[in-house]
């Protein structure tokens, strides 16, 4: 059988109308800061695509500032400022941050300063989204846009991170979406490029597939693609409760992502499954894939009070609009089967 890929909280398979506005932005020969008719060409498709991400992220009032990617973006916002965070924070915002912001045992993160604080909409991890009060600094959206509505002017935040490759758009471009007015210091000097905040020569194809994904993903959404997503991510969730009923479900009774399932399978430990699963021709993940390929205890279960053990036992499985039942079942399937496995060696 093929392969199952349920991973797309690490990266998203290629969308069609981004492979097409890519294939279709290789033609154009110009640098979009060269003033002859291939250079305007150039610079209209950066244009274009500015327009559509700003569109879809429901950010009218900010300018979009293409970097080459979340990290870049989180860099940009959070470098130079006295921000506060918790640790359940991806690693691309916490390496900028002073920890401290309590989380409890639901993934919910208490923030009492807004205007000095950074904080991830939606866990990479868990799934859980976050109530944030108006006015945040820095608010880390890249898993939530494209699976949720949200809009940067309901955020109401300072600045933004989002990615395109979390969308279906291609990995190494990015975005920064900063309320217009906001004082931003460029990290990458040069020719001026992105407003002056964000020198070198603008990566003209990657940030067409990124604006086509962006709109795209949007059009996903008001169709109701992920409430089906969510309803197969349920079935998967009550078949595995139903026969494994020591497993922990993360977050359970707090509002998440519709696609994103993580449980805890004590004495189980997640690379295990991780590897398992991999050789049965399934793509899950232990935790975040950012880490440069290492698997260790999650630190955002340590820090919703799971202890090393049960944290080191945790698995993601995060589906796409192209996930089937089928696929769920035969996950569901296999997964139980690795799992009376153990089971019966651990006896």
């Amino acid at each position: 059988m093929s392969r199952v890929y349920l991973d797309h909280n690490a990266t998203t398979p290629l969308r069609r109308e981004a492979r097409a506005a890519m294939i279709a932005a290789m033609d154009v020969v110009g640098n979009p800061s060269s003033v002859h008719a291939e250079g305007r060409a150039a610079k209209a498709l950066v244009e274009r695509a500015r327009t559509q991400v700003a569109t879809a992220f429901g950010a009218d009032g900010a300018d979009v500032i293409f970097v080459s990617g979340a990290t870049e973006a989180a860099a940009l916002a959070c470098a130079g400022r006295d921000l506060s965070g918790s640790d359940i924070e991806h690693d691309a915002v916490r390496s900028w941050i002073t920890p401290g912001l309590p989380v409890d045992a639901d993934g919910r993160v208490g923030v009492d300063d807004p205007a000095r604080s950074a904080v991830q909409l939606a866990n990479s991890e868990t799934g859980i989204i976050q109530q944030l009060p108006q006015g945040v600094a820095v608010v880390d959206a890249t898993q939530a846009f494209g699976k949720i509505p949200v809009a940067f002017n309901w955020l109401g935040c300072e600045m933004a991170l989002i990615s395109a490759h979390k969308l279906g758009g291609p990995k190494g471009i990015g975005a920064l979406v900063v309320r217009r007015g906001t004082d931003i210091t460029a990290r990458i000097r040069g020719g001026g490029q992105e407003m002056g905040r964000r020198s070198g020569t603008e990566n003209v194809i990657g940030i067409a597939g990124f604006g086509a994904a962006a709109e795209a993903a949007v059009r996903d959404l008001e169709a109701g693609t992920w409430s089906r997503v969510e309803k197969l991510r349920n079935i998967l969730n009550s078949s595995i409760a139903a026969a494994a009923k020591e497993t922990i479900f993360v977050g359970k009774g707090a509002t998440r992502l519709p696609n994103t399932s993580c449980f805890v399978t004590p004495g189980w430990k997640g690379e295990t499954q991780v590897m398992q699963m991999d050789l049965a021709g399934f793509a899950i993940s232990a935790g975040s894939a950012c880490s440069s390929g290492k698997v260790k205890a999650s630190a955002v279960l340590t820090a919703m009070g799971y202890d090393e053990a049960l944290a080191a036992s945790a698995i993601r499985v995060s589906l796409g609009p192209e996930t089937t039942e089928d696929e769920v079942g035969r996950f569901v399937e296999t997964w139980l089967a690795k799992w009376e496995k153990h089971r019966a060696r651990a006896a």
